[in-house]
Formats: structure tokens, C-alpha cells, sequence
């Protein structure tokens, strides 16, 4: 391998993944973001990992003091103890006393006293990773652009020389704010880190890689995380690129009438889709597909965006299904989910996890509701849950979404997310009014992955458990949304069996 083909890694996991391998080494890097983007942070963790390789590491700062620097490491539990530290505290110092900007100085004169400080430094400790923070600090110091460009051509020429990758950080302050064409074209890879503020809820970070000269890496925007710790960034999800091989059988509920339904159940690798209002039992008919698939021992997981975990077990006790024996056996795991804390490629990677570190089959999101009021502000959100659901698909895993309707009655609509052409399943719940009472009912609206009944069914939720009966033919005012049987009451249920 040449020195050209040698990769290192940027002490961030998720970025490494992006890079396809991490970064090329000795080379010259950009990473630009507004303040509060966590450029700092990263360029850390860049220069903490080669320490732990056991590599001299340089942080050359002009904008952050030492105890500053010690400081966001600290917040982080890291200790800068291996780190070498070379603070340019002021221009004074470094370009001598009586500097005023009435006065003019050559920017040969500048930018050699600057360099000769540098070059001392690194000659002395001769790192193999430099971070430069920050280039606003220069263009202060070289007062205009043809001498500030100069300044970074200089350092690029210098920095060719040695075995070191260099991170040049730059907080956009300086001149327009605007992207620096003329450095990005200077540098080897460019990174770019942005913080986004919501109307409500925290502050949403992503990133994107701009370039990287002879790196096939993910492009696009991945979101990413600010933590105790460090940084989480979460390469955007491409479905390709995860499949696995499965065989796609029916998967049984327990409920013979609702499994002939969808002529065995839903097949492994497809999404079902559970609309209707609100009481309708939507939650309920997923947890019945997830109970049996417990107790066949296959890893399940509900990501809960609405309701309680607790009220979620006690309600499912009430018609006989025991979450907690699934909990406790290690088979499911709930995970509740803050509407206003998540983006979408933190809940991806987290969907990911459970699949790839646990071998999970199914998957349930309750609700698309909570979903949707996660990432309001979101562009696109309809093709990341695609994208999701066909990472599902590829796996093997069963996926329930649960889509509540506004309204009991009537022409219902959803919330604006429109996933049934997504879904492989569609099974759409109804309430109907028959002999004074109003009654549940079921039918399987489409099924891609093979035949299904085009029936109406009466839907039962009871202590008795999810029932559901024979097929009713007599209805009227059924595409008006307000079904209403007028058939014989003989294969309707009742509270027996």
C-alpha cells in the first residue's frame, strides 16, 4: 500500500463509515460549520484517536485558549494529557508589539513569523495528526483575501512536506459567511457541519462530506448527535446496500380467522400498514402478531412514540397478551421515543441496531402520528421511511406501522403522510353500527405478497383476547365511511365464544 492508498481513522465511527474505510492519510482536510456545530469537538476526537495509536498529536489553536480547549474535553470525560497543545494567544504576540491596522506590514513579514512559530512547533513535536483552529484567525491576520489565500497555499506547501494529516478548521465567521470556493478547491476533503433550530425541541446537527479526492463516500446528509462523549453521526441509510437472504413464509398471528385473512399472514420481509380511528384496536392487532411472534422465540421490538410503556403493558394484559414475559425473556424490547429529541437518521440507526446487533423480526412503530411530530420540519420524510422499511424488507423483517385516522366517523383522514402505496399490507379497521351498538370491523384492503380476503369481518378486543368472526355480507353505506350492518345478528359475537 502507498503512502497515497493509506487510510486512518478519524476517531468517529459513523464518519468512517461514510469515507467507506476513514481518511485518506497525509493530507490537508477542511471541516466548516458555524459556531456550535461541533468542529471542535470532532477535530478532538481526530486528534484523541491518534493519541490512543500512540501518534504525537498537534492542536495548533489561534481562537480558543488552552483552558478553553480543556474545558470542552472535560465536558466530554476526555483528558487532554497526550495531546500537545501550541496556543497563538494574540496577534501581538505574534507578529510583535506596535502592530496597528493603521500601520501597514508586509504580508511577507506576517505570514513568516507566523509560520516560523508554527514550524518550530511542529518540527519539535513532529505529529502525525495537526488540527489548525481557526482560519477566521487568519484572515484577521493576513486583512485581505489575496494575502489570506497566500497564507494557506504557503501552509499547504508546508504541510506536503511531512507525514501528517492536517484538519483545518473553519467557523464561516470571516468575511461574507459564505463558503470559501478557493479553500475548498485548496483542500484535500471537505467537511461540512451545520446546526439547525427547530420552532420547538432541541437543535437538530448534520453533516455532509462536500469532497473527498479519490474516496467513494456516502454523500448526502447524515444526521448526527452532540453528547457526553463525543459526536454520533448516522450515515444515511441505502437500503442496497443490506440485504440478506430469507425465506419468505407467512407469519402466523395465533388467530386462525385473521390469519386466513391474509391467506396464512403476512409474509417475512413486508410492512403491514394498520389504519383506522382511534379505539378502533390498531394497537392491539399489532401486539397480537408480536405476541405470537415471541413465543416463537424470534426478537421483537415496538418503538412507542405515543403512549406510555406502562399503559401500553397494562392495556395489552387486559385482553390476555403478558408483554412482560416477553421483556423479561429477552425476546422484546419497547423503546420509548421523545417526539421532540429524535431525527430521522438517529431513529434509522437505531431501528438498524436492533436488527443487526439482535436478530430482530419484527418491528412495530406506534404510531406514524409520533413519527410525523418527531421531525416536523423534516424535508423528504416520506422517502427516509421508504428507505427504512425497504431496509426492513431486505432483512427479513416484518415491519407494523400504525396510522391513526382523525375522526370516528364519516370520511376519515391521516396526518398528512400518505405510506399505503409503501405498504405491503394494508388492513383498515372500521367501526359499524349494527342493532343499536357499535361494532369493530376488519378487512384487508391490499396485500402484495399474495392473496388475501376482500370480506368484511367483525373485530373483537376483549378479556377473551383478539377474535375475529365470520365474514358479513350484508352492509350498507360502506365506501360513505359509516358501514352499517343490516344483516342477520347470528354471526355477530358476542361476549362468549
Amino acid at each position: 500500500m502507498t503512502v497515497s492508498d493509506k487510510r486512518i481513522t478519524s476517531g468517529n465511527p459513523g464518519l468512517d463509515l461514510i469515507l467507506r474505510g476513514g481518511l485518506p492519510a497525509s493530507r490537508l482536510y477542511l471541516v466548516e460549520g458555524i459556531p456550535g456545530s461541533g468542529k471542535t469537538t470532532l477535530a478532538l476526537q481526530f486528534l484523541l484517536e491518534g493519541a490512543e495509536r500512540g501518534e504525537p498529536v498537534l492542536y495548533i489553536t489561534l481562537s480558543e485558549t488552552s483552558e478553553e480547549l480543556s474545558i470542552v474535553a472535560g465536558s466530554h470525560g476526555w483528558s487532554l494529557d497526550d495531546v500537545e497543545l501550541f496556543e497563538l494567544a494574540s496577534a501581538e504576540e505574534t507578529l510583535g508589539p506596535g502592530r496597528d491596522q493603521s500601520i501597514l506590514h508586509s504580508w511577507e513579514m506576517e505570514l513568516g513569523r507566523t509560520i516560523e512559530l508554527i514550524r518550530e512547533q511542529v518540527e519539535r513535536v513532529k505529529p502525525k495528526r495537526v488540527v489548525f483552529d481557526s482560519l477566521s484567525e487568519l484572515r484577521l491576520l493576513a486583512q485581505d483575501s489575496l494575502r489570506y489565500r497566500r497564507q494557506l497555499l504557503h501552509l499547504k506547501q508546508f504541510f506536503s512536506k511531512l507525514d501528517t494529516t492536517v484538519l483545518l478548521v473553519d467557523d464561516m465567521t470571516g468575511g461574507s459567511g459564505e463558503r470559501d470556493n478557493h479553500l475548498h478547491s485548496l483542500c484535500h476533503g471537505v467537511i461540512t457541519l451545520e446546526r439547525l433550530t427547530l420552532d420547538f425541541g432541541a437543535a437538530r446537527r448534520r453533516m455532509q462530506v462536500q469532497k473527498m479526492r479519490g474516496v467513494a463516500f456516502v454523500a448526502g446528509y447524515h444526521d448526527m448527535v452532540l453528547r457526553k462523549g463525543g459526536i454520533d453521526i448516522f450515515p444515511r441509510l441505502i437500503a442496497s446496500e443490506h440485504h440478506a437472504p430469507f425465506i419468505g413464509e407467512p407469519v402466523p398471528s395465533g388467530v386462525t380467522e385473521l390469519d386466513t385473512m391474509l391467506a396464512g399472514g403476512p409474509q417475512r420481509g413486508t410492512s403491514m400498514l394498520v389504519t383506522g380511528p382511534a379505539g378502533a384496536g390498531k394497537t392491539s392487532l399489532a401486539l397480537q402478531y408480536l405476541d405470537a411472534a415471541c413465543d416463537r422465540g424470534e426478537v421483537s421490538v415496538i418503538y412507542e412514540f405515543d403512549e406510555r410503556i406502562g399503559t401500553m403493558i397494562t392495556r395489552a394484559s387486559a385482553f390476555g397478551i403478558n408483554l412482560q414475559r416477553h421483556i423479561d425473556s429477552g425476546t422484546l424490547t419497547i423503546r420509548q421515543m421523545d417526539p421532540a429529541e429524535i431525527a430521522p437518521g438517529q431513529f434509522a440507526a437505531m431501528v438498524r441496531a436492533e436488527v443487526e446487533e439482535r436478530n430482530a423480526r419484527f418491528a412495530l412503530i406506534d404510531s406514524l402520528n409520533g413519527y410525523v411530530t418527531a421531525m416536523p420540519q423534516e424535508r423528504q420524510l416520506i422517502l427516509q421511511l421508504h428507505e427504512l422499511l425497504s431496509y426492513l424488507n431486505q432483512a427479513g423483517v416484518v415491519s407494523i406501522l400504525i396510522n391513526p385516522q382523525h375522526g370516528f366517523f364519516g370520511t376519515m383522514s391521516t396526518n398528512g403522510l400518505d405510506v399505503s402505496y409503501i405498504a405491503d399490507i394494508v388492513v383498515l379497521l372500521r367501526f359499524f353500527e349494527s342493532e343499536g351498538r357499535i361494532r369493530k370491523a376488519i378487512s384487508i384492503v391490499k396485500n402484495r405478497s399474495g392473496h388475501h380476503e376482500d370480506t368484511i369481518r367483525e373485530l373483537r378486543i376483549d378479556a377473551m383476547g383478539v377474535r375475529v368472526g365470520e365474514p358479513l355480507s350484508e352492509f350498507r353505506g360502506v365506501l360513505t365511511g359509516t358501514p352499517e350492518y343490516v344483516g342477520s345478528s347470528t354471526p355477530l359475537m358476542e361476549d362468549r365464544r
